[in-house]
């Protein structure tokens, strides 16, 4: 069952006047209940314009954005429910963080949403633990946290509204590699146990591959491709025609085949590059008696 609907979606900006530019034109998908859905796309290619249609911040120039079966925009004056349902996280989000303290910044939306203080206590401290921050930092300021606290402070303050769809602007933008890694994991581990849908928008092919189990590629407004993982990084040399690579490991497989090494060429990431090598390397010794 589709949870989000998108029916031949159009975005104008600056319709009328001389910047006007098509965003996006004439895109159509689904979005399943509970999966993941990456999407990828050289810069100006439609990525944050779609998904901000998605949740109610842009209204379409033409076409329907459906969600759990109804037109977000049948009833404009209740729009603000929408984005309860569809929790938007956006590009660099410890930049919106305001409050005096991070539990009352967590808290915004859920008391916004007109929630007990019995649920809204609730609702924070397991938000906290979904993002990974640790109880005592909800006393502090939020401008005294670390880069890596302070995202996770600003997820922690979506996740907070327990949305039916959590979507991710580039999450992991500008955290170091083991942040990232760790920024990740929460995700993947929020989804495991809400087991609620997550769109994940990113220009990293390998933290796309990570988590996302269908990819939605974007190119020029339109939609280029949508398919699973390892479909999508199985078409490297289209993915390359416009603009974008697949993850260096599964590049790497694709070299070694053509080597002649009977590799898998589907692995996306590190560790599965590792256990098929380490794979490959056991049934050699078992064929040559261990030498």
């Amino acid at each position: 069952m589709s949870v989000i609907k998108v029916e031949d979606l159009k975005f104008i900006y600056g319709e009328g006047t001389s910047f006007r530019k098509t965003a996006l034109d004439g895109v159509s998908f689904e979005i399943e209940q509970g999966e993941v859905l990456g999407i990828i796309g050289h810069t100006g290619s439609g990525k944050s314009t779609l998904v901000q249609l998605l949740n109610g911040l842009l209204r379409p120039t033409s076409g329907r954005v459906y969600l759990n079966g109804t037109d977000i925009w049948e009833k404009p004056k209740r729009i603000r429910e929408v984005r309860f349902k569809v929790g938007m996280v956006f590009q660099y989000p410890e930049y919106q963080l305001f409050e005096e303290t991070v539990y009352k910044d967590i808290a915004f939306g859920p008391e916004n949403m007109g929630l007990s203080g019995e649920e809204i206590d609730e609702r924070v401290k397991r938000a906290a633990g979904f993002t990974g921050l640790r109880e005592e930092l909800l006393k502090k300021s939020p401008f005294d946290l670390s880069g890596g606290e302070k995202r996770r402070a600003a997820i922690a303050g979506v996740i907070a509204m327990d949305p039916d769809v959590l979507v991710l602007d580039e999450p992991a933008a500008g955290l170091d590699p083991l942040g990232r890694d760790d920024l990740l994991s929460q995700i993947k581990k929020y989804h495991e146990e809400r087991r609620n849908t997550v769109i994940f928008v990113s220009h990293s092919m390998e933290d796309t591959a990570r988590i996302a189990d269908r990819i939605l590629v974007m190119n020029k407004g339109k939609k280029e491709m949508l398919d699973t993982a390892e479909n999508i990084f199985s078409r490297g040399d289209e993915l390359e025609s416009i603009g974008l690579r697949i993850p260096q490991i599964t590049k790497i497989m694709m070299l070694l085949k053509e080597k002649g090494i009977p590799v898998n060429t589907g692995i996306l990431t590190v560790e599965q590059g590792v256990n098929e090598i380490l794979s490959l390397v056991g049934d050699k010794q078992k064929k040559t008696g261990g030498c």
